[in-house]
């Protein structure tokens, strides 16, 4: 059964109890998926409090400014914690995890403006550059940071980068992260002037290609209208986690 515990977290396990697994990756501050805790049970608000400390005054000794946690997947926090939420003026969300198996997604026709290619040591300067001017969007500090992550990903036998060009121009990338007779779609990005053009669909299709015996799973915001999108393209939705956020 594909779960949350499938999706890449770019992180290391530094500490477990009974109630929480301590995420950490300390060559990337600013990356926030990469540095929560992850709750094994839904916690009481005591629990919870004790919990927030924790994070605060362990991101704090190492100059982060934010504290993040994941609930357990497909259960929802009590009123007792979003009256905390509220108090603290904490951010909340969720993220829907989906399924597909690649016979299921959609054939697209080709399109003789896109042109999509796996990155090697040769285009890797340009999927870079891309990321690193829309991570920019988040602050320069996580738009350096990220590069260096990305040269890490690169570097790993068991991650794919793919690269989409519309008319020669560099638009869109996609991370495939393999694990165990699992491929992960990872931060599927289009450019947003030019999006709606099928550029999305088939970095997509390149993964589909790539792994035909694997299953294929991404996360995607609770909130954002891109889901729909994933619907329609036959991924099926596997459940939900609930996040919180504070950013100091």
């Amino acid at each position: 059964m594909v779960t949350f515990s499938h999706i890449y977290r770019g992180a290391e396990i530094i500490a477990a109890t009974e109630l929480f697994e301590h995420f950490h990756n300390p060559y990337i501050l600013q990356r926030y998926d990469s540095n929560f805790l992850q709750f094994k049970r839904m916690p009481e608000l005591s629990e919870f409090t004790g919990a927030y400390e924790y994070l605060h005054n362990f991101h704090f000794e190492r100059g982060l400014h934010h504290v993040k946690f994941c609930f357990p997947q497909n259960e929802k926090p009590g009123e007792e914690l979003c009256q905390f939420f509220k108090q603290f003026e904490m951010s909340t969300g969720s993220l829907e995890l989906y399924q597909i198996q690649p016979e299921q997604f959609p054939e697209a026709v080709p399109h003789n403006d896109i042109q999509v290619e796996t990155v090697n040591s040769l285009n890797f300067p340009v999927f870079s550059d891309l990321h690193y001017h829309q991570d920019l969007e988040f602050g320069a500090a996580f738009a350096k940071q990220k590069v260096e992550f990305n040269k890490k990903l690169f570097r790993d036998p068991d991650i794919e980068m793919v690269l989409a060009y519309y008319k020669g121009i560099p638009a869109g990338s996609v991370t495939a992260i393999r694990k165990k007779g699992i491929v992960e779609i990872d931060h599927l990005v289009v450019e947003d002037h030019l999006q709606r053009k099928g550029i999305g669909t088939r970095l997509q299709q390149h993964v589909m290609k790539q792994f035909p015996d694997s299953t294929i799973i991404l996360v995607a915001d609770g909130n954002d209208s891109v889901r729909d999108m994933y619907r329609k393209q036959n991924y099926q939705f596997k459940g939900f986690q609930v996040e919180a956020q504070k950013i100091d």
